[in-house]
């Protein structure tokens, strides 16, 4: 048997994550869980430049 024939039964990965992450904490019932917004800026993103100047440094010459 190769490794790619391996299959193993739901219990046995049940095994594997129990092994690898220990005991899961109890799920949030429905009457403690809460909305959570987004609170702090975006950090994938700039902040936006406010004056032509800093937009030049950004973009590059020749853009301006």
């Amino acid at each position: 048997m190769t490794a790619s024939d391996a299959s193993f039964t739901d219990e046995e990965y049940a095994f594997l994550r129990h092994v690898r992450f220990g005991e899961l904490p109890p799920g949030a019932r429905p009457d403690e869980r809460t909305a959570s917004t987004e609170t702090d800026p975006r950090r994938d993103r700039p902040d936006p430049a406010s004056n032509p100047d800093q937009w030049a440094l950004r973009l590059g010459p020749g853009t301006g």
